[in-house]
């Protein structure tokens, strides 16, 4: 204590369990935040909202993780139990429990076996959606007058597919959207371009292509976003990626798979010399038929002696005809008629019949016997009973009716409504 009576000593903060729980969450969510974690899959757990639960762990430690809905949908990996993963996400605070949990943003396996293990977790999964069906599948125009390519701007695959264009068919005109094949921002690169050819509705075929590579080169063809963005294009795409032998989903697809981007380009139009050939054998096969429409033209000039006598003969079998059609309608009106005649006669039975109906006289019996039962039942000697009355019967069955019918000490049966009663007679009462 001071000499003008202050306090040097810290004030004491004292938490509520919410409030230290919350200076928690602030440190870790912020300290914590985009980073990687590798571990073991255990525990998981997919709830009915949609988010699943599981944990990460390794031989010395246990990370409780959530994916939330909106997340889980998307991951090109989904975690399942003693998968080995590589996680992306930040750490937070589950205030209910007290427990620190890994807010789970992206999923990846490990190694060239994890992306091959995510590409045909993948593939599994769209051809079950039915992206693959060749049902969707769209034909590519015979021949386009307007060819869209997404591909890298630079490189022997533009230059290739460029002058095999120009060398089958000059004059076509091609649109480069310029795009990233690899590495970080090739995947929404691509995406963008084929948006913007589908958009643009410029287009009558998009070609995707991109060189050979490893399968870490040609991952952004193995990649969700880019499976929807060509199922989602208007135009036709051709997918021309890597070499023969590569396949990636985009493949699957397409409307069409190349081999290369060369074929692509090959595939996506006719030579001028074949469309040549066509048309030559159109215009032969279309001079043949001309000359056959002449010479039965003059055939049939060189028979106008008898075509009098044809227009004669055709007359009079359309007269016939005619007068034919005319008995057919009388024939049909007559039947006609007799048949409202009979439906007439029928509706007039099925009155009667339904006026002589069993039912209907079973009906009236039962109302007429229910009547005779109610009647029958008042005058029962049970209902007077009912009331309260007895009937007081010697032994040998014989009513009594009268009190000097009887002596002393004589048993009689009494019937209640309800049972009867053995007594004896004490007196006579008046």
């Amino acid at each position: 204590m001071g000499q003008l009576g202050l306090s040097f000593e810290p004030e004491l903060r004292i938490f509520t369990v919410g409030e230290l729980t919350d200076e928690v969450a602030e440190v870790l969510s912020t300290g914590f935040r985009n980073i990687w974690v590798r571990g073991e899959v255990s525990g998981f757990k997919l709830h009915t909202s949609g988010h699943c639960y599981f944990s990460l762990k390794d031989s010395r430690a246990l990370l409780k993780c959530v994916c939330y809905k909106m997340v889980y949908r998307y991951l090109k990996v989904r975690p399942e139990d003693g998968k080995q993963i590589k996680a992306r996400g930040r750490l937070d605070v589950y205030a209910p429990r007290g427990d620190y949990q890994f807010i789970i943003e992206a999923v990846e396996l490990e190694g060239e076996g994890a992306l091959l293990a995510a590409f045909e977790q993948l593939k599994k999964r769209l051809a079950m959606e039915g992206l693959f069906e060749p049902s969707r599948k769209r034909p590519l125009p015979s021949l386009p007058g307007r060819i869209g390519i997404v591909t890298s701007p630079t490189g022997a695959v533009i230059r290739d597919m460029l002058h095999i264009l120009k060398r089958r068919f000059p004059g076509l005109h091609v649109r480069l959207y310029p795009s990233l094949v690899q590495g970080a921002g090739a995947v929404e690169s691509v995406c963008e371009g084929l948006r913007y050819f589908s958009e643009s509705g410029w287009p009558d075929v998009v070609i995707l292509a991109r060189g050979g590579g490893s399968l870490e080169d040609l991952w952004t063809f193995n990649e969700e976003a880019v499976a929807r963005a060509i199922a989602l294009s208007k135009a036709p795409v051709i997918s021309a990626i890597g070499h023969e032998t590569d396949f990636t989903i985009a493949d699957f697809v397409a409307d069409l798979r190349a081999p290369t981007p060369s074929a692509a380009a090959e595939l996506v139009v006719p030579t001028k010399q074949s469309l040549l050939d066509q048309s030559g054998a159109i215009e032969f096969r279309l001079g043949q038929a001309i000359r056959y429409r002449l010479t039965h033209a003059a055939r049939r000039l060189s028979e106008q002696g008898i075509g009098r006598a044809q227009v004669l003969i055709q007359r009079r079998l359309n007269t016939a005809a005619q007068r034919v059609d005319d008995l057919e309608s009388t024939l049909r009106e007559g039947l006609r008629e007799r048949l409202r005649v009979q439906r007439r006669r029928w509706q007039v039975l099925e009155h009667r019949l339904t006026r002589q109906d069993v039912r209907l006289l079973l009906g009236r019996m039962r109302e007429r016997f229910a009547a005779l039962d109610a009647h029958l039942t008042q005058l029962s000697p049970l209902k007077i009973l009912e009331r309260g009355y007895a009937v007081v019967q010697e032994e040998t069955g014989q009513v009594v009716k009268d009190s000097s019918a009887v002596v002393p000490d004589q048993p009689l049966n009494v019937r209640l409504f309800k049972g009867r009663l053995r007594v004896r007679v004490s007196e006579w009462v008046d």
